[in-house]
């Protein structure tokens, strides 16, 4: 496998650790809070669903397809959500980070940058990707955002390529971070999280 199924990564923000059906109950909860999994246009799933897509997750990373994580914070130990390296392609080198969602106390603040800059860290560093991509729905306006503002660059708009969770079919918004481009980024990150 390209990236271990037992892969940890931490700061003094975050804590990322292996995704397991154990997590099932924090998730859960996490979840429920602000009934963020009601939001139509995210891919968030519902403390219903939580189970199955763990179990989905996982067959994933049983596959060598994706490396999926529990969001941990370093600092009172709770469970704030889900993120994952997917779309692996070793051979490029390249992958995606995706499938992430955050419980809602902790969107906005450190959280997400503190994230991304240990994925992005190990993916261009360890991993020696040439590129790292990440999408959104178009209609998922906060997160193109948050993409954004990590330094992400639009690459453009697939067409009628995804579905919101009431059927309804939207366009996906596609950026990269391309390996020149991480140094400065990287220590614009570092800047950003030194101030939390």
């Amino acid at each position: 496998m390209w990236i271990s199924p037992t892969l940890t990564l931490a700061n003094d923000h975050v804590r990322l650790e292996p995704l397991s059906v154990a997590h099932t109950p924090e998730l859960q909860q996490a979840v429920r809070e602000g009934k963020i999994y009601e939001n139509f246009w995210t891919s968030t799933p519902s403390p219903e669903t939580m189970h199955t897509d763990i179990e989905d997750k996982l067959a994933l990373r049983d596959r060598g397809d994706m490396a999926p994580f529990a969001v941990r914070s370093s600092f009172t130990n709770e469970t704030l959500g889900v993120t994952t390296f997917y779309d692996l392609k070793p051979k490029v080198p390249h992958l995606e980070i995706g499938y992430t969602w955050i419980r809602q106390s902790a969107q906005g603040g450190m959280t997400n940058p503190a994230m991304k800059h240990l994925m992005l860290e190990y993916a261009f560093e360890e991993l020696g990707c040439e590129a790292v991509g990440i999408r959104t729905k178009w209609t998922n306006r906060q997160s193109q955002r948050a993409i954004e503002k990590i330094g992400f660059k639009l690459d453009g708009v697939i067409r009628a390529s995804a579905r919101h969770k009431n059927g309804l079919l939207v366009d996906e918004v596609l950026y990269s971070m391309v390996r020149s481009e991480w140094p400065a980024l990287k220590a614009g990150l570092e800047q950003r999280l030194s101030e939390f």
